[in-house]
């Protein structure tokens, strides 16, 4: 045994040896990890909370045993006996690190808490719900024609709104005679009318007329975010919206390795549905009480997922998901009691639908995109990219429309980034480079000005600086080449070659400086050589995903591209080029569609006509598997460069002249000192 053990913080991914004994709140300071303590390490503020993980992870090289932490001590014990612990929770400033462990730092736990970057898009959106307010008055009971009154509620439900006759469900039936009797034989009913069959369900009753506010949930489950928007179903209006972090981002930043988990790992499958169900009922309450809306008045929520996203939330291994032929479990939507998939705080007779998923590795989020976007009624051929940690890619037109998905990874999210961290206040997001001076200036996120501005410094002192996001990372990488910083093997220079003392040496590659707070107790802030391969990565795949669909299609250009989710409404169209993240195109006709797949899951859930219709969509949508296909690997190896080693990308060139220069080991030359504009 080593005196030594690995220590891995979730969901920013930083890692770092430890010696055994060291608490774990030592070990988060150390490595610049955002979890909050209050009372400095005596076990009384609680802030400080952590979730080990157990088991084996393949992806982090680690198995984790049950002994990896020490036991619960007295100071533990107490503050779950007076104030409670989630089970599983450990107070990092009491718990020691005895072996390699994989930690969970929940949001609450983290002093700079996530800005959840996928807002509700303003969309028009014809109302037409499954869940409506209906108002009936019922016979009074007639001893000498006897009947029960749930019979006699059926036969004015038939008369006065021709509806078939619901099931009867017993919390309603234990409701019925008093609300009826009170509202003097009249009710107002909360009914759920299914797309298809058209049989109504009563999930909620009021005596007389009444006027309660029904409302719904429009889930977005995301791989590394969970994001919800509470509408009221009167007229599609959003009263709140928020998210959290996916708790199973402990268990594998990617799906994969969260596939992989659960094949390794008895009870795996079933760890995870737990964690991520528990996320969203807390969500889903913590929505209802930001809109003062009663948890009751929550009567359907639509969710919208990737497969093995959708698998965990219906309590499905995955593991069909992580072999050839990626088959599904199911395929085709599904409506359920929401309690099914772990709604217990709403309404007990509230519904939940989850849209079809298109393929095995392309789910029900990306047929929400198509329900959000129309690709297959758009006269011109549009490529529609959802990035993510796994990016979800349709390209089509009237005619024919074709789907992949793309494993990015995390790095767009700010993971696997050397100073990376999710989006929150202090984060940098947005980043330009001088050409001429090489000198970086940058926003941070919760504040407007610019870094080089007046007042910058008072305007982030609550924050302070405190890492790079996705957007700032991709801004940063592309405005280093556009700089002559980097070269098109995205490869960094040196101080010498560059002529700019920001190119520091790292061992034996170099990294650029972007900010230096040590004089104020913060971090520097660099992008390292690390950092460059892990967006090459994640850029290559999804540019090859791109470029598969349009060799399927047999063309070289596309009309027009929608960059959807957190990333295509915080990236600029010219920045994605530089790195060669998307197809060339006129940057004119690149646009952003927001968070693409939670406005479809508004719209499936405002507009029930609108799921039957993208019921239909899936069924023509050509699913074209990455995995499988010699050529994705042929055109992730090209688009390793910046933008592209092949691609000559002239509309990008209109716009944006790259410097030419080279930084392979022995050339001495600064040839990066041709400047672009634009």
């Amino acid at each position: 045994m080593t005196d030594d053990a690995l220590v891995i913080f979730t969901p920013s991914g930083k890692r770092g040896r430890f010696a055994r004994g060291t608490p774990v709140l030592t070990a988060a300071r150390q490595l610049g990890v955002d979890l909050d303590s209050v009372c400095g390490g005596r076990g009384i503020c609680s802030k400080c909370q952590v979730s080990p993980a157990y088991g084996d992870f393949p992806k982090h090289g680690v198995t984790v045993g049950a002994d990896a932490l020490s036991p619960r001590n007295a100071v533990e014990d107490r503050y779950d006996r007076l104030r409670g612990l989630a089970p599983g929770r450990r107070l990092g400033c009491q718990a020691r690190i005895e072996g390699d462990v994989v930690l969970d730092v929940p949001p609450e736990s983290q002093l700079h808490r996530q800005v959840i970057r996928k807002s509700a898009t303003a969309r028009a959106i014809a109302m037409d719900p499954a869940v409506r307010r209906i108002y009936v008055t019922v016979a009074q009971p007639d001893m000498h024609e006897p009947s029960g009154d749930w019979e006699r509620l059926v036969a004015a439900l038939a008369e006065q709104w021709q509806l078939p006759a619901p099931e009867p469900a017993p919390a309603i039936l234990r409701r019925l005679q008093p609300a009826l009797r009170q509202g003097d034989w009249a009710l107002t009913l909360a009914i759920h009318q299914d797309h298809r069959s058209g049989a109504p369900r009563i999930l909620d009753l009021w005596p007389g007329y009444a006027e309660p506010r029904l409302c719904g949930l429009a889930i977005d489950l995301g791989s590394t975010t969970i994001a919800a928007h509470l509408v009221d179903l009167a007229d599609g209006a959003v009263l709140a919206s928020g998210g959290v972090m996916n708790p199973q981002i402990r268990f594998g930043e990617d799906l994969m390795s969260r596939v992989s988990y659960a094949m390794m790992n008895p009870g795996g499958d079933a760890e995870m549905t737990a964690a991520v169900r528990q996320a969203l009922d807390g969500l889903a309450t913590s929505l209802a009480a930001e809109a003062g809306v009663a948890p009751a008045q929550l009567l359907e929520a639509v969710i919208v997922c990737n497969p093995v996203m959708h698998h965990l939330l219906l309590g499905i291994d995955p593991v069909e998901l992580g072999q050839a032929p990626f088959a599904l479990a199911v395929s085709s939507s599904l409506s359920l009691v929401a309690d099914q998939v772990g709604l217990t705080g709403i309404n007990p007779l509230a519904r939940a639908y989850v849209l079809p998923c298109i393929a095995g590795h392309v789910g029900a989020d990306a047929a929400a995109v198509a329900l959000a976007e129309a690709p297959d009624q758009s006269d011109d051929l549009v490529l529609i990219v959802d990035v993510g940690t796994n990016a979800e890619i349709l390209l089509g037109n009237r005619a024919r429309v074709l789907a992949c998905s793309s494993p990015t990874g995390p790095a767009f999210e700010g993971a696997q980034i050397s100073a990376g961290q999710r989006a929150a206040p202090g984060a940098i997001e947005r980043v330009e480079i001088d050409p001429e001076t090489r000198e970086p200036r940058f926003r941070v996120i919760g504040c407007d000005l610019w870094s080089d501005d007046p007042g910058f410094a008072a305007a982030t002192a609550s924050t302070g600086v405190t890492g790079i996001c996705g957007s700032g990372i991709i801004e940063a990488v592309a405005e280093m080449r556009m700089a002559g910083l980097l070269d098109a093997s995205g490869l960094i220079g040196s101080a010498e070659q560059t002529g700019t003392p920001r190119c520091e040496p790292e061992g034996r590659t170099h990294a650029y400086l972007l900010h230096d707070g040590t004089d104020r107790g913060g971090p520097r802030i660099r992008v390292t050589q690390g950092d460059i391969r892990a967006i090459q990565l994640a850029k290559s795949a999804l540019y090859a995903g791109a470029r598969l669909l349009m060799d399927e299609l047999g063309v070289d250009r596309v009309d027009r591209v929608v960059l959807a989710g957190a990333f295509g409404a915080h990236i600029s169209p010219k920045h994605a080029m530089v790195l060669g993240m998307i197809p060339d195109a006129p940057l004119d006709r690149v646009t952003s569609a927001g968070n693409a797949a939670g406005t479809g899951a508004r719209i499936a859930l405002c507009d029930k006509s609108a799921r039957a219709a993208i019921e239909a969509t899936v069924t023509r949508i050509h699913k074209v598997e990455t995995a499988i296909e010699p050529r994705f690997q042929e055109h992730f190896v090209a688009a390793n460069a910046i933008p592209h080693a092949t691609a000559a990308f002239p509309e990008l060139g209109r716009v944006v002249s790259l410097p030419q220069v080279s930084f392979n080991a022995g050339s001495g030359t600064d040839s990066g000192r041709r400047r672009r504009r634009g």
